[in-house]
């Protein structure tokens, strides 16, 4: 092939025969491709020879010369969504700067304030990019070894022939991928592809769009083509990932039916056809191999910088003569007609070349510029996402800054994006030339804001060195950006709504969404403005004449004269409730901004050169924004309600921490300039005729309409708060010189002093710069203390105590919630600390010189008649037209203006003080209104009861008032420090008021102390007589603490008895009289067994908490009576605690079914039909009803308990229980399974059927009606969940599943109380203590309900697996089963053994002792041996030191020869090849679990109360306890020596089993003892961790290379594919997501899931039923980060974990999901079981 090309002088040519003849052939089936072997004859047949022709040699060897060669120094990784991305808070020049996994992690940003996000898809990794960068700009794989000498060696491989090689295939590979993906013909190819034969082969073709889901898609699939669902799932799947599929293979005619059908029955289901067309194989042959050729494009690419430049200059390279653009504008221009599988090959070959090179990146950004306006207009009009089209190529031009910088000087960038977003908009523009959004496509205009977006990316850093043409071209942005200014000042205008209310909410979102995008354009183009002062005098001036020329067009309005206190004002009459009025003004607060930055840099002092006082027009500056003002304070006052909730949502985002920046507070500072250029009088007569109050100050009209009043007193309040901050905002750099940094403190101690607030909490309500910043973490920690979290919750941050004095109740970003809020708290905590309750304003910085004036308005004739008059109102109690919120503010006023007067006079002397306040308000008015000065008011307003809560605050102004006095006078008390909160000192008669006033304030306080203490200690006597009253109930509602309840009650110090639960010795179980109350009927009833029965709510359920092989296969047993080794899956009942009574229980339970049934259209949170309910008292979800059952006292004579331990030994009780079983054998012959006694056991017998009735036996005890119909109940629900089956009572493996599930419970809480590090007894939680207390009464009592002979069945079977005598088919091995599960079978079933047909009977107190004490010893001897069979696989015992002490004690020596004795029985299989010493250890550890359940099994069902010993957690005093407890010897193999003659047969059945003769040969595996303890998987520290996991990982269903959404199991830690439609199953026409299908075999239907994408956990409690719960890891504030919003670094909070743990150890986890789900309300609309 490379020898034909060779000779074929145009390689071109001959490339593209080469390619006619095999490329069809490839490619011959689209609709099932065989992909694999499609790439095995590409390879082959065509790159395999391209790659020889390129480098004359074998291409392996070419390459990997290459890649030893040259290491790029940019990573160039290109993003796949969903993909981790990292930035660095401290060293990015900017947010869109990211780093990938690998470079992250070997960078030495890994060790600083980095940030975590997931990628949208299309992204850039700038490792390398030291623009990017202020400092580490290349990781550790990135860093060159030594720059030269990969440069030599590099240049040395890519010799001139290669190079030449290179120049002559590369274009022709270039054009043919260019050429094919912008083919458009449907039938032809080029003439140099076409062949000599055409065929009639056609693919019906459907294209991906964003206008149809997948289930329309799949309906239009099926209905046109008739295929199978799953068919069409396919065809879906891929059309969505690659962007369109061949779903026909046909001729043309039958194609084109097909594409109709298709478009008629997609059009059916949305208002838009898909997009499908018909395509000639070839065509589609060549188009899919075109993108194959650019993917080979971009590996070789990857080897050296030669290969990028060559593909660049051919990409650039334009045509001669022509006027087509060059091959990478056509591939641009192309690109909103392509399909997505094509966009992403040729954005990765862009990114591959292109980007990797720094020269050609600006060439190519020149291009992209050049084309802007056309790729914006196609990306618009395109329904595809931002991250697959071209135009999201700008964040990688435009944020680079000498880049932007070229774009701005050469291209006029920022000119090129304003004009475009211009040219988009006009659609929206009104007869006026303003946007108007009414009916506005959201879809188009969240496009547009991709425009936006491009301009803040341009503008993201300010340049340093200013040209001229920097600055020329800058400008002509600016003016371009301000005609859309223009058209937006005024827009979308409201007008007030009288009579009727409006029919329809205008839309409003749009122009407030453009506001919010908006925002940091307008901040960054003043600081752009700000970086020159030539610059920012020429913005200024043409921003100016902007906004005069809006003003100019609405200039038509009358001029009117106002007068007050004989100051007179010419303005407009405009009536803010009559005429229209808009909240959008952003060209007023452009220039308001700019003001500002000319006030920072000083410029401000040349103002009048460039704009003289009649051009600059103040007033019509003020006009726009007092206008706004004035309708937020109409609408507070309900005169706008008429408007509907659109004027509501916008006046709300007007205010909020969205806007507020480029609003709001913008409008403020307008209102800053009027007041300190206008005269104040002036000033305050246009607000008062903006707020329409003037009527309200010229005379007091009385009225008796209360609407009106109300109205007028909400307006008055304000206009005075508008008033305060005024001229008490001045936190903002350029009014006062006050930094950045000093606005962020303020901020923060005004939210932490509303209540202590989360991390997130507070930058949530702080303003984001351009960089996605607040700036809080530079200074939070001068302002507050970090307080960290508990198990729940998270870190809060306190306000230091030295803050609160900078209180300001009137802080102008104060919601009126907030304001209460925090005025509530600070009032609160002054009480607390004894001190009055005045909150005035803290002394505010100074005005900066441009904003100076301000301060006038305090003083001036019009304020003095405002606050005159609003507390001249107060003093008439009959007017309405005053409120003490008004008198507030006033006194708010007042301080303000006394703070600002103290300031000058402690600076200046007092004759260069003008600021004359004092004289001001101590000056009598001249009306009879105004007959008293202020201060005699003032004096007046302290004797007012309404005012009583105002009266600390009118003490501190008058005192003030007296301060400045003596300030004035200079008298001799010259030294007066500064008033701080109330403390002044003072020798006049005020002050001695006002000690009085302290010290009375000071009695009461104490006084209430005193009482509060006299009546806490009253209620601590009655509580503690209370308790002494009811003991009882007290017990029972209350966690025991240090002590079990039978411990307590048994502690009776005159009665000695010994703590033994078995045998002849056995102790007494002291049991009182149980009393407990219904929660339903509130009625109390003793527990007896004649009495109606009372239940408790429980909850049981399948579980896989203890399983020691968490991948096995969960099959539902046949034969439950056994429970593997393993404990793969058992049954647990649990409880909450809480007891009803079983009649009143039911009728709760058909209350809510009938409930239910009504509600038919309403979910709940439980599934009635699986009996489930909720817990009337604690809304725990439950499934049954356990009933509780009273322990029967049984008492043995210590006489004749030793008389029956000499007579009935363990080889005469072997016997009896022998000839027991072979009677009943005898009687039922026609039993399946036939028993069958050893011939010589039967011969030596000397004992009879009867024998075993004579060591005592009693009446069976009788139930009442109630109690046995609970116990069927109960019984029939553990038989149908843990078998899920169909309740049948008369089932013979009901008893079986009791013994199971009691068992299981017992052995889940011995786990849980050794993981908790807990004592055996005394620390047990009631729901534990009366649950378990409950379960195990009910397995002792349900045998009463069934027929004797099922339960002897079952009884033989479980001693089948012991005794040697039994001989029963299908019995286990000893290594296969749990033999505490047959120590509670046995025990509980074997008073069946007493059942007589003429009578029932049930062994006596000392019948039933014996048995208890030999079956135990029997199943402990066995447990003996399965641990000792099982140690042989221990590692070496030299790994465990041992003394001499441990090697002689009389333990070991024992293991030694028991173990020669198991190696008989064995035939020498069992070598014993460690120390006697370790398999004592072996032994002791490995029964130690299986002694403390046998301890919990006999206490609750004997109640014979523990050894003190229990009650503490110590291993080697707990050990020595239960065996004193269980009646064992401490040394284990003294049981063995005891019964040694009945021993020997054991261990030979035992031992000689087939299964464990296997196991020792080593062809069969089992368990270990002890049993290892589950715990959750051990996750990383550092969250990012887990996310490099996950990004490795790849859905094993999929063939596509993208990133999942992987979800990791914590049970087992396997990692699952979610919410995709590739990994979900069918089962029984049921369709199950990964995670339920896992969930079913991992734990039997729970899980606990981490979405790691997401970082947050989803519990699962089967297949409908799940929540989203918080992930275990916390950032450093101690808050969970979910969906990596903040991005913050995480770490492992093991507290959560541990919880979390105990969680799924408690079997709280279907708990946890019902009460989620009861307090969310959630759910609707979300299909767990997909997940």
């Amino acid at each position: 092939m490379t020898e034909r090309w060779d000779e074929n002088m145009d390689f071109h040519t001959g490339f593209l025969q080469h390619l006619t003849k095999v490329v069809p052939d490839i490619y011959f089936d689209e609709i099932n491709p065989l992909l694999e072997k499609e790439e095995e004859i590409v390879q082959m047949t065509i790159l395999r020879p391209l790659e020889w022709y390129l480098f004359g040699e074998h291409p392996d060897t070419s390459l990997e010369k290459l890649r030893q060669s040259s290491t790029p120094q940019l990573c160039g990784k290109v993003f796949k969504m969903g993909e981790t991305t990292y930035s660095c808070r401290d060293c990015a020049i900017d947010p869109t700067c990211v780093l990938c996994m690998a470079c992250f992690q070997n960078s030495i940003h890994k060790n600083h304030r980095y940030k975590m996000n997931t990628s949208t898809g299309g992204g850039f990794c700038d490792c390398g990019d030291t623009e990017a960068w202020k400092a580490g700009p290349l990781c550790a794989n990135h860093e060159p070894g030594a720059a030269g000498a990969v440069k030599e060696s590099s240049e040395c491989q890519l010799n001139e022939k290669l190079l030449s090689q290179a120049r002559k295939i590369f274009p022709s590979v270039i054009k043919y991928i260019v050429d094919m993906t912008v083919w458009e013909e449907e039938k032809e190819l080029p003439l140099e592809l076409m062949t000599r034969e055409k065929m009639d082969k056609y693919y019906c073709i459907i294209f991906n769009d964003e206008h149809h889901s997948y289930d329309h898609v799949i309906y239009s699939l099926q209905r046109a083509l008739g295929c199978e669902l799953g068919e069409a799932q396919l065809y879906t799947t891929a059309i969505d990932k690659e962007g369109r599929k061949a779903v026909m293979k046909g001729t043309y005619v039958a194609c084109q039916q097909a594409k109709e059908e298709i478009k008629k029955h997609s059009k059916n289901v949305s208002q838009h056809p898909l997009t499908v067309k018909v395509l000639h194989a070839d065509i589609m042959s060549h188009q899919k191999f075109a993108l194959r050729l650019g993917s080979w494009l971009n590996k070789l690419m990857s080897y050296s910088s030669d290969f990028r430049q060559i593909i660049c200059q051919t990409c650039l390279k334009e045509e001669i003569d022509s006027e087509k653009p060059c091959l990478i504008s056509t591939l641009m221009l192309w690109d909103a007609k392509l399909y997505k599988g094509a966009r992403k090959i040729l954005h990765e070959l862009i990114f591959s070349s292109f980007f990797m090179e720094m020269d050609y990146k600006k060439l190519f950004a020149m291009e992209f510029v050049k084309h802007y306006k056309t790729l914006q207009r196609d990306y618009i009009r395109d329904d595809h996402e931002k991250q697959i089209s071209v135009t999201a190529f700008s964040v990688q031009i435009f944020t680079v800054p000498t880049l932007a910088r070229h774009l701005i000087e050469e291209q006029n960038v920022i000119t090129v994006i304003t004009e475009t977003l211009l040219e988009e908009l006009p659609e929206y523009l009104d007869k006026n030339g303003k946007f108007n959004f009414q009916g506005y496509s959201q879809e188009k205009l969240s496009r547009v804001y991709a425009v936006i977006c491009d301009l803040k990316y341009i503008l993201i850093s300010k340049p340093t060195v200013w040209t001229d043409k920097l600055r020329e071209q800058f400008l002509e942005g600016f003016r371009s950006f301000l005609k859309i200014l223009t058209c937006m000042q005024g827009m979308e205008e409201i007008k007030r709504q009288i009579g009727q209310h409006i029919e329809v909410d205008p839309d409003w979102e749009a122009a407030i969404a453009i506001q919010i995008q908006l925002k940091n354009v307008l901040l960054m183009f003043q600081e752009w403005c700000a970086c020159d002062e030539k610059l920012l005098v020429t913005a200024y001036k043409e921003c100016h004449l902007a906004v005069m020329r809006c003003s100019a067009n609405s200039s038509s309005w009358e001029r009117t004269v106002i007068h007050l206190c004989g100051h007179t004002l010419e303005s407009k009459h405009f009536k803010v409730s009559t005429n229209p009025v808009s909240i959008h003004l952003p060209l007023s607060r452009m220039l308001a901004g700019l003001h500002i930055q000319l006030s920072k840099t000083g410029t401000i002092s040349k103002l009048h050169e460039f704009l003289s006082s009649e051009e600059f027009q103040v007033q019509l500056l003020v006009e726009y924004p007092l206008r706004c003002l004035a309708l937020i304070a109409q609408v507070a006052a309900e005169m706008w309600r008429r408007n509907g909730l659109s004027l509501i949502s916008q006046i709300f985002y007007y205010q909020d921490v969205k806007c507020r920046e480029e609003m709001y507070d913008k409008d403020i500072i307008l209102l800053q300039v009027g007041a300190a250029y206008m005269d104040p009088n002036s000033f305050l007569l246009l607000v008062l005729q903006r707020y329409e109050l003037l009527d309200a100050f010229k005379k007091i009209m009385p009225t008796k309409d209360q609407d009106l009043n109300k109205q007028c007193n909400t307006l008055i309040e304000e206009m005075l708060q508008a008033l305060i901050y005024i001229v008490g905002e001045r936190y903002v750099p350029g009014v006062s010189h006050v930094t950045k940094d000093d606005v962020t403190m303020r901020e923060i101690v005004h939210l932490l002093c509303i209540e202590p607030m989360a991390h997130s909490a507070i930058a949530k309500s702080l303003p984001k710069d351009e960089n996605n910043e607040t700036g809080m973490e530079r200074v939070i920690h001068k302002v507050a203390l970090f307080k960290r979290p508990g198990v729940s919750g998270h870190g809060v941050y306190e306000l230091k105590d030295e803050c609160l004095k900078e209180f300001n109740m009137f802080f102008y970003h104060y919601t009126k919630t907030q304001h209460s809020k925090a005025e509530h708290t600070q009032k609160k905590r002054r009480v607390q600390e004894n001190r009055d309750e005045a909150l005035p304003p803290p002394p505010p910085p100074e005005f900066s010189a441009a904003f100076r004036n301000v301060v006038k308005v305090l003083n001036c004739d019009i304020m003095m008649h405002i606050l005159r008059t609003v507390l001249q109102r107060a003093l008439e109690l009959e007017s309405h037209l005053w409120t003490e919120a008004m008198i507030q503010m006033v006194l708010h006023l007042l301080a303000l203006g006394l703070l600002e007067e103290k300031q000058q006079l402690e600076k200046v002397p007092e004759e260069e003080v003008t600021f004359d306040f004092y004289h001001k308000a101590s000056r009598m008015g001249s009306s009879t209104l105004n007959a008293m000065n202020i201060l005699m008011i003032l004096e007046k307003l302290k004797g007012i009861q309404q005012l009583e809560s105002q009266k600390d605050m009118i003490n501190w102004v008058l005192q003030m008032f007296e301060t400045i006095k003596r300030l004035r006078e200079k008298s001799s008390l010259s030294a007066v420090a500064a008033p701080s909160g109330s403390e002044f000192t003072k020798v006049n008669e005020m002050q001695s008021t006002q000690d009085k006033e302290k010290a009375e304030r000071k009695r009461k306080a104490e006084a209430a102390r005193l009482h509060r203490q006299k009546i806490m200690a009253q209620m601590s006597a009655l509580q503690k007589n209370f308790i002494e009253t009811h003991k009882l109930l007290y017990e029972n509602t209350q966690e025991l603490q240090g002590r079990d309840v039978m411990e307590e009650e048994s502690t009776m110090p005159t009665i000695d008895y010994s703590r033994i639960a078995l045998g002849p010795k056995r102790g007494p179980s002291l049991t009182e009289k149980e009393m407990l109350t219904c929660i339903l009927c509130q009625e109390e009833q003793e527990v007896r067994l004649e009495s109606a029965a009372m239940v408790l709510s429980a909850c049981v359920q399948r579980s896989t908490a203890l399983s020691q092989n968490r991948g096995k296969v969960l099959e539902l047993s046949e034969d439950p009576l056994f429970m593997d080794l393993d404990l793969s899956c058992g049954i647990h009942t649990g409880s909450c605690g809480h007891v009803m009574h079983a009649a009143c229980w039911q009728k709760y339970f058909d209350a809510i079914q009938l409930n239910s049934r009504q509600r038919l259209h309403v979910e709940q949170v439980f599934d009635l039909e699986n009996g489930e309910y909720l817990c009337p008292l604690c809304k725990s979800l439950c499934n049954t009803v356990i009933p509780i059952i009273p322990l029967q006292v049984q008492k043995i004579n210590s006489e004749d308990a030793e008389m029956v331990a000499q007579l009935l030994s363990l080889s005469k009780w072997i016997e009896i229980v022998m000839a027991r079983i072979s009677g009943y054998s005898k009687k039922s012959l026609q039993e399946e399974k036939q028993t069958v006694l050893c011939g010589k056991e039967m011969e030596n017998s000397s004992s009879d059927f009867h024998s075993i009735l004579s060591f005592g036996v009693q009446p069976l005890v009788k139930y009442s009606n109630s109690i046995n119909e609970m116990v069927v109940l109960f019984a029939t629900a553990i038989y149908r969940i843990g078998l899920k089956t169909a309740p049948n009572e008369a089932d013979p493996r009901i008893p079986m599943m009791t013994w199971s599930t009691c068992a299981f419970t017992i052995q889940c809480l011995e786990n849980l109380l050794e993981d908790e590090g807990k004592p055996l007894f005394g620390c047990l939680q009631n729901r534990q203590h009366s649950g378990l207390k409950a379960v195990v009464q009910f397995a002792a009592a349900q045998r009463s309900t069934l027929p004797q002979s099922v339960i002897q069945q079952h009884l033989v079977r479980l001693l089948g697996v012991l005794l040697p005598g039994l001989k029963i088919e299908d019995t286990p091995s000893l290594l296969d089963i749990d033999l505490f599960h047959i120590l509670v079978g046995a025990i509980l079933s074997f008073p069946s053994l007493y059942w007589e047909d003429t009578v029932d009977l049930q062994p006596s107190s000392m019948s039933s002792a014996c048995n208890h004490l030999y079956l135990f010893h029997l199943i402990t001897m066995a447990h003996v041996t399965q641990i000792i069979l099982t140690s042989t696989t221990a590692n070496s015992c030299t790994e465990y030191p041992s003394d001499q002490s441990q090697e002689d004690s009389e333990e070991a020596h024992a293991a030694d020869s028991f173990s020669k004795e198991i190696c008989r029985y064995t035939n020498g299989w069992y070598r014993p090849t460690v120390p006697g010493w370790y398999l004592w250890d072996c032994i002791k550890k490995g029964i130690a679990s299986y002694l403390r359940c046998a301890a919990l099994f006999f206490h609750f069902l004997l109640g014979v109360p523990p050894p003190e010993e229990l009650l503490l957690v110590s291993e080697e005093s707990q050990f020595k306890a239960l065996c004193g407890y269980l009646s064992l010897p401490t040394n284990l193999f003294l049981l063995f020596q005891e019964y040694w003659n009945i021993v020997e047969p054991l261990l030979q059945r035992w031992c000689a089993d087939p299964v464990v003769l296997s196991f020792l040969k080593g062809t069969r595996i089992t368990l270990r003892y002890p049993r290892k303890r589950n715990k959750l998987i051990e996750l990383p520290e550092d969250y990012s961790c887990l996310l490099n996991r996950s990004s490795q990982f790849r859905c094993p269903q999929s063939s596509y290379d993208e990133a999942k959404y992987p979800v990791l199991c914590l049970f087992c830690g396997a990692m699952l594919c979610s919410l995709t439609s590739c990994c979900q199953e069918m089962v029984n026409g049921e369709e199950f997501g990964p995670c339920t299908s896992h969930a079913a075999h991992c734990g039997a239907g729970v899980g606990i899931f981490l979405k790691i994408k997401d970082c947050k956990l989803m519990l699962m409690g089967g297949k409908n039923r799940g929540c989203f719960y918080p992930a275990p890891y916390l950032d450093e504030y101690g808050e969970t980060d979910p969906n990596l919003s903040r991005g913050n670094p995480l770490q492992l909070c093991h507290e959560r974990y541990w919880k979390l743990h105990l969680l799924w150890q408690q079997h709280c986890i279907i708990e946890e999901i019902a009460r989620n789900q009861e307090t969310n309300q959630i759910f609707f609309g979300f299909n767990w079981q997909l997940l």
